[in-house]
C-alpha cells in the first residue's frame, strides 16, 4: 500500500515512525472494536471525510473501501447518500475526488 500513499505521507511517516504508527494503529483497534466490518467502517469514514470538505480523507478512506472489497458503485452510493445532508456542492466535490480513484471522468 505505501506506492499508493501520497510522497508528503510517506516522507512524514519515515520521519516520524513512532507517532505515524500509532495513529494506524488506533484506527485498526476502534474497528476490531464493534460489529461493524472493514469495508462497512471505511464507507462510513468516507462519509464523514466528505461532510468535512478533506479531500485526501476521501482518497484515503474511498481506497481503503476499494481493499476491502467495496466496488466502485457502493463508494458513489454513499456519498451520494449524504445529498440531503452536507448538500450537492459538498456531495460533487467529493464524488470528483472519489473519481480521482476509480478512472471516471468528472
Amino acid at each position: 500500500m505505501n506506492g499508493d500513499l501520497p510522497k508528503w505521507y510517506s516522507k512524514a511517516r519515515q520521519q516520524y515512525r513512532e507517532y505515524f504508527e500509532a495513529l494506524e494503529n488506533l484506527g485498526e483497534k476502534i474497528r476490531k472494536q464493534g460489529p461493524l466490518d472493514v469495508k462497512t467502517s471505511h464507507l462510513i469514514q468516507l462519509a464523514a471525510a466528505a461532510a468535512i470538505h478533506s479531500e485526501g480523507s476521501v482518497h484515503s478512506h474511498a481506497r481503503r473501501a476499494i481493499e476491502a472489497g467495496a466496488t466502485p458503485e457502493e463508494i458513489h452510493h454513499t456519498i451520494m447518500l449524504l445529498t440531503s445532508t452536507i448538500g450537492f456542492p459538498t456531495t460533487s466535490a467529493a464524488l470528483s475526488w472519489v473519481y480521482d480513484l476509480t478512472g471516471e471522468k468528472k
